[in-house]
């Protein structure tokens, strides 16, 4: 069987390029970019992209402003200050105030039993926080001032009244309970102040964790004063003393009514208190 050549083929005229009106598209004016070699720019000088890639662009774009969105949230919410010292908060970890007006004794915000400081709220009226450096806080009348002197096993702390001559005084115990801490207090030899001149006992009473015994006696600067000694185990287990004294003229629910609310109120630094 013979076989003819096939003839040839006539070429394909090409198209003229799509214009931008016939691909429906209007290119946004800041789509013009530089030609790259080989690219080919229509009449009107800017580059057109098909439409296929528009819409892969326009997802990268939508993907890249939600990781943006999201990017910015984290930063937001790490440089929030939650109370810890992380990369975006590098101050020390310390409680930090807001812009509310707070007054400087008051605390932040209603602390937990396991904080150690006292609610604002359950202050008395008359009385403020004392944080005191020795390592506790309790509530002491505004107005009174304190000072420090070194006793002889530990610090012993003074709040003393503008006027009238009350005093609150504050000092860790070695002994084992504060019954014995109390009777050594009262009776020993060397200190005792059963030994003070015009000493008189008054009422004496105590706990399973604590013991007190007020009295009067003597002072040869201040005149007849009267005492009020509460000896204690604090929420640590530290064992410590507390006394009220002022003129024996006063009334005795004046010179009870600071230590009640200091004893109420005590608490060790890092301590749990209720």
């Amino acid at each position: 069987m013979s076989s003819f050549p096939s003839p040839p083929r006539a070429p394909v005229p090409a198209l003229p390029p799509a214009s931008d009106e016939s691909r429906g598209y209007t290119p946004p004016p800041w789509s013009a970019a530089p030609t790259s070699p080989g690219q080919v720019l229509p009449p009107s000088g800017r580059y057109v992209p098909p439409r296929r890639r528009t819409g892969r662009t326009a997802a990268a774009v939508l993907a890249l402003v939600l990781v943006a969105a999201a990017t910015g949230l984290g930063v937001w919410y790490l440089g929030r200050d939650h109370g810890t010292g992380t990369a975006a908060d590098p101050a020390p970890s310390v409680s930090v105030k807001s812009s509310s007006t707070e007054s400087p004794e008051s605390p932040q915000s209603p602390a937990s039993p396991a904080s150690g400081t006292t609610p604002a709220s359950s202050v008395p009226s008359g009385y403020r926080v004392a944080h005191d450096p020795v390592g506790y806080t309790l509530d002491v009348p505004r107005g009174w001032t304190r000072r420090q002197q070194q006793g002889e096993k530990a610090p012993v702390v003074y709040y003393d009244s503008p006027s009238g001559g009350r005093q609150l005084q504050i000092f860790e115990l070695s002994e084992a309970t504060p019954a014995e801490s109390l009777d050594l207090a009262e009776n020993d030899p060397g200190y005792g102040y059963s030994h003070q001149p015009g000493y008189r006992a008054g009422d004496r009473t105590s706990g399973d964790t604590w013991a007190e015994l007020s009295y009067r006696y003597d002072d040869k600067d201040k005149g007849a004063r009267q005492v009020v000694d509460h000896r204690f185990r604090a929420a640590d287990g530290t064992l410590y003393a507390i006394r009220s004294s002022g003129p024996e003229s006063l009334s005795a629910g004046l010179v009870r009514g600071p230590l009640t609310t200091a004893v109420d109120s005590f608490c060790p630094a890092d301590a749990q208190c209720s």
